[in-house]
């Protein structure tokens, strides 16, 4: 029963698969027929192009199944030179193979049939991109195309295939690294000079310390100057390697023979600074520093003024040198070097060379260039910084008072009463004794019938009077006073009243820019004298009185150190002071106002920190009375005077560091600064040319540091119309012609 049903389920399998094959007999068919028979076999779309024409010729001894129907049509659009190019929607446009490989295409060959059109990456390990494109461009049809990428260091291959797995498989095995690496160890020259000299004989730049030829060089060397151990790494293909191992090897040997002094002119450090280091590393006795100090004005020295014989014991020397050196070593003669000889070579020997800030070195081969190398690290550019202080205070003081005065008198003598209160002008006493001096002085007599004054003047009237007349026009605020005689007897009373409020706002900013760790002071204000004593002769004649100068102004003293964190260490000692005024109107001796700080901060680059500050609300209440007629209530207000004041102060220091680590970094402070001042006096004289520019223009004759737009100040910023020359006549002098 099993059999009888397997037999017909078996001729069914037979016949379907018989109908599944087909057999291919073609002889002189038109193409595009051929295409057509193909589309309805394979059950593929394909898309003809106008140029296809032609007929073909294709024999089969056998049936063939579908797939191997399509391979057979795509051989013969192969050997027809037609392509079958698939599209993204699946079907394929048959086209000449005549600029295919720009078309767009199938991407890897995974999957794909031999005649099928492809393109392929091909990523290169070892070889270089362009050498693979020349060795492989022969193997590629003319129809297909190969491209070097090298930012990736591979091929692009559009071809057929089949073709392009062959040239896979050979790029595969002619991908291998073949170079030869070698280290050179140095004992007696140099690393980067032996480098600089092998890559200018392996054809490559000797502008620098060494690095990979470039793809595409002349040569595939690269040399390599390896500071650390002092050694050159070479690699290349061996016979290269080999011919430049041993030119380094006979450099070397031949250094130890050569030149044992040796000459380094510094760019950046300064020569006498940098010479004890090194003396220190050879076992030489360092030669002492010579501190070169820009003198300010010796502020601290006395100086004295009058006398008749003109004679000044302690006065101030006239004439301060520019420059003052000090010797922070020993105060003797240097220490004098003196040559070891050890195998007919002398012992290693440092110094400078004032004239041209230069190291001369005298030692052996290896000590050169160990003292050369740390020559190099500290030979470099130093950073500078902005240090910026912000000095702001404001301050409200107020003040009122209220009081009397009185006096009454005998004219013929006797008992006399009087109030005088120190807070209370004018005096009422200093007039009354004006009054009554002029009136001792004037004498009535009559002649004749006739009356006659004579008025006798003295000094003590005088001095009185003028007393007087300073007391009422000294007095500020309102007053008022009535005077009356009865009899003998005189009378007379002065009311004051004063208020007063003063409000200032003091903004002050200076600021300096110094190198790194570099002690830098700046001075903005006056030099006043202050009387510091009197003296006389035996003789009470010559009499003289000795004075000190004292800085009053803005003084900044800062030494920056810049850490590797980017902050800033700052030593810095600020000082604010001003004039007060006298002590008194009988004490000439000034009062001075001084804002002082002295610290040691640390703050990061373009920070504002705070480092000192003052808060004070002084408030003072004053009250003279006379003794119990003072303390009636109502009428006690005759008797005395009241005063009272209030003083608040705010004070804040702010700091701001700002390090300028390159040159573009020193120009854009420059031309910020520069600005800031020139569009103030644009905003003065806003028809006329900034007379810095004409400054620095004509009499500097250089271009002024004009900021770029948007900076205030710029000639292109539209707030504020700047004018500026742009004559084209203007000659400006550069360095050769000065």
């Amino acid at each position: 029963m099993k059999k009888r049903i397997l037999a017909p389920i078996l001729a069914i399998t037979l016949v379907t698969a018989a109908h599944a094959q087909q057999t291919m007999n073609v002889r002189d068919a038109d193409i595009r027929a051929f295409i057509a028979d193909a589309a309805r076999v394979t059950g593929r779309t394909f898309i003809i192009d106008a140029r296809v024409q032609g007929k073909v010729t294709v024999v089969t001894d056998h049936p063939v199944s579908k797939s191997q129907y399509f391979e057979i049509f795509l051989s013969t659009l192969r050997a027809n030179g037609l392509v079958a190019v698939p599209t993204t929607n699946g079907a394929f446009r048959i086209q000449p193979t005549d600029n295919a490989a720009s078309q767009p295409s199938r991407i890897g060959s995974r999957g794909a049939t031999s005649n099928s059109y492809i393109t392929e990456i091909v990523r290169l390990r070892s070889i270089d991109a362009q050498s693979a494109v020349d060795t492989v461009r022969g193997l590629i049809s003319p129809q297909g195309s190969v491209t070097a990428n090298r930012g990736g260091n591979s091929l692009v291959i559009v071809d057929f295939a089949d073709n392009v797995r062959r040239v896979r498989e050979v790029l595969r095995r002619i991908d291998t690294d073949t170079a030869s690496t070698r280290i050179i160890a140095l004992k007696n020259a140099g690393a980067r000079e032996i480098a600089t000299a092998l890559q200018a004989l392996a054809g490559q730049s000797a502008g620098g310390a060494g690095g990979a030829a470039p793809a595409g060089a002349a040569t595939s060397v690269s040399v390599v100057a390896v500071n650390s151990s002092n050694s050159v790494a070479i690699r290349g293909d061996a016979t290269s390697v080999a011919r430049l191992a041993a030119v380094a090897e006979d450099l070397d040997r031949r250094a130890k023979n050569g030149t044992e002094i040796k000459v380094i002119f510094l760019e950046n450090a300064d020569a006498e600074q940098l010479l004890p280091v090194l003396q220190q590393l050879v076992g030489q006795t360092p030669s002492p520093i010579t501190n070169q100090q820009l003198s300010a004005s010796n502020f601290g020295n006395n100086s004295q003024s009058g006398g008749s014989n003109g004679n000044n014991p302690s006065s101030r020397p006239a004439n301060t040198p520019a420059v003052q050196q000090q010797d922070t070593g020993n105060t003797g003669n240097a220490p004098t070097q003196t040559a070891i000889t050890s195998g007919g070579r002398t012992a290693s020997v440092v110094t400078r060379f004032v004239g041209a800030n230069a190291i001369v070195i005298a030692a052996p081969a290896e000590v050169q260039r160990q003292l050369a190398d740390v020559v190099r690290q500290l030979d470099t550019r130093r950073e500078q910084v902005l240090v910026e202080a912000i000095v702001a205070e404001v301050s409200d003081q107020t003040a009122s008072s209220l009081g009397a005065q009185f006096a009454i008198a005998n004219l013929k003598g006797g008992a006399f009463a009087a109030s005088s209160f120190q807070n209370s002008a004018p005096s009422l006493l200093t007039i009354a004794g004006a009054i009554g001096a002029r009136q001792l002085a004037t004498t009535t007599t009559t002649i004749n019938g006739a009356t006659v004054t004579t008025s006798t003047g003295s000094s003590s009237s005088d001095s009185l009077t003028q007393s007087a007349i300073s007391s009422v026009l000294g007095a500020s605020g309102g007053f008022g006073g009535w005077a009356g005689k009865i009899g003998d007897t005189v009378f007379g009373s002065i009311i004051n009243a004063v208020k007063s409020d003063t409000t200032s706002n003091l903004l002050q900013v200076p600021h300096l820019v110094m190198l790194d760790n570099q002690e830098a002071h700046s001075l903005v204000g006056q030099e006043i004298p202050i009387t510091t004593g009197k003296a006389l002769s035996t003789n009470f004649d010559n009499a003289f009185q000795t004075t000190q100068r004292e800085n009053v102004g803005i003084e900044l003293t800062v030494r920056p150190q810049v850490n590797s964190s980017g902050t800033v260490k700052l030593n810095l000692r600020l000082e604010v002071s001003s004039i007060a005024g006298p002590v008194s109107s009988s004490n000439s001796d000034l009062i001075l106002n001084k804002r002082e700080v002295e610290t040691v901060r640390t703050v990061d680059d373009g920070d504002i920190a705070v480092i000192s500050g003052l808060l004070d609300d002084n408030e003072r209440r004053t009250i003279e009375k006379i003794p119990l007629l003072g303390d009636i209530p109502g009428l006690g207000n005759l008797f005395r005077s009241k005063a009272k004041s209030r003083t608040k102060t705010n004070l804040m220091i702010f700091i701001r560091p700002t390090i300028l680590r390159t040159a573009d970094d020193s120009r854009k402070l420059t031309e910020q600064r520069y600005g800031y001042l020139r569009l103030q006096q644009g905003l003065a004289m806003p028809n006329d040319e900034p007379s810095i520019d004409q400054l620095v223009r004509d009499y500097m004759g250089a271009a002024p540091p004009i900021p770029s737009a948007p900076v205030p100040g710029n000639i292109e910023d539209p707030r504020i119309m700047v004018p500026v020359q742009r004559s084209s006549s203007t000659v400006i002098r550069t360095k050769r012609d000065r």
